[in-house]
């Protein structure tokens, strides 16, 4: 049981509390307020007027999955045999021993979607998990959590040079809407109880999508590549997401229009390529004074976890309001995952998962005095404030 009093506390949900405490026990939030009743023999932390926020949460990464320090052999997030491979699981490609798993924990981060790369047109099944542990099963928080897609340069790329489709993004669009039309039909049949329908794997996975138990989550930078996942997710009517969104600042009025969920970034990336040129911090503000429904991203390991904080602060310094800027790294992604009944605000009955800060998390002197994931402590500063 652990107590942390004296402490500004931002719940995300209900406000700030100026000077308050909150109480963790069994893994959970137990309590939290102005004042509290401490149980005896529970440990106090004393923050000193140090800010509390929930722990971070970064909707899109491939942590785990994209070893960093390695090559080849800790690349483990894109099947890269055919440009169609929903049969596939992130699940089998993260090592817990990865130390963006260390880095998140130092940076507060507390929760990662992750999930496979963008070298697919279809990559693979995602989940979401804690930051802590040492065995993948026992990280989960949610699994699966949607089906990667990708559109733009990577899939063409990766396939054209093999000789393969697709070479074009004509091709790009086909495969995918082929993907969701045998997806489509193989439902069909199912409900019919057609006596040619057969269990598939892949088709399967692809099923969940229609059916909408998970979304479609796809990868795309550019205005045109965002207008044609709009295009198709619309025409099968299937629940989606617009992952990086990185020229959606040039089209807000149509992703406001259409209702789209956008998770931006990474925002503080080289010009890499000719699909992010565009690139800004600018977009994630621009998004949401539009009305927009807009989650951060670092697209790890593209953006190191510990420095995922310094990349909202950009955001918020280039025009994101500050409270915006901390939900779309708190509730929203959680909403969006579909974990918001367990993480991503400070309410009592929920996960006791929360970062102390020694200032304003997104401002780049500040440190993270303290990690906590189901009320264990993972990460603490030397040192103190």
């Amino acid at each position: 049981m652990l107590a942390i009093t004296n402490a500004k506390i931002y719940t995300v949900t209900n406000g700030v509390i100026e000077q308050g405490s909150i109480l963790l026990a069994d893994g959970k939030i137990a309590a939290l307020g102005p004042t509290i009743d401490v149980p005896a023999g529970a440990r106090v932390i004393d923050a000193q007027g140090a800010i509390i926020t929930p722990g971070l949460i970064d909707e899109h990464t491939h942590v785990g999955g994209w070893e960093e320090g390695l090559g080849w052999e800790g690349a483990d997030f894109n099947e890269s045999t055919s440009p169609v491979t929903p049969h596939v699981s992130i699940l089998d490609g993260i090592n817990p021993a990865d130390i963006g798993f260390a880095d998140a924990r130092k940076g507060g981060v507390t929760t990662v979607q992750t999930m496979p790369g963008s070298s697919n047109i279809i990559g693979g099944l995602m989940l979401a998990m804690k930051t802590s542990g040492t065995i993948v099963d026992k990280m989960v928080l949610k699994y699966p959590t949607g089906m990667k897609s990708a559109l733009g340069e990577n899939p063409k790329n990766t396939f054209g040079s093999q000789g393969k489709a697709p070479t074009t993004r004509m091709g790009s669009a086909a495969l995918l809407r082929e993907a969701l039309l045998s997806a489509t039909q193989y439902v069909a049949k199912q409900k019919r109880g057609d006596k040619d329908w057969k269990f598939d794997p892949k088709l399967e996975n692809m099923a969940k999508v229609i059916r909408k138990e998970i979304p479609l989550r796809i990868h795309a930078h550019r205005a045109d590549d965002i207008l044609t996942a709009i295009r198709i997710g619309q025409e099968f009517d299937i629940d989606f997401t617009m992952e990086h969104c990185t020229e959606g600042h040039l089209i807000a009025d149509e992703i406001v229009k259409n209702n789209v969920t956008v998770c931006v970034g990474p925002t503080v990336w080289r010009r890499a390529k000719v699909e992010t040129k565009n690139i800004s911090p600018t977009t994630p503000g621009v998004i949401a004074r539009a009305g927009g429904r807009v989650a951060i991203i670092t697209d790890h390991n593209i953006v190191p976890q510990h420095y995922f904080r310094i990349a909202v602060g950009l955001c918020i310094r280039e025009g994101m309001p500050e409270d915006e800027a901390l939900r779309a790294v708190t509730i929203t992604p959680a909403e969006i995952i579909g974990v918001a009944d367990r993480v991503g605000s400070l309410e009592v009955g929920k996960d006791a998962d929360l970062a102390m800060w020694s200032g304003d998390p997104f401002e780049p002197l500040t440190q993270c005095l303290l990690t906590v994931i189901d009320g264990e402590i993972v990460y603490e500063r030397e040192g103190g404030k």
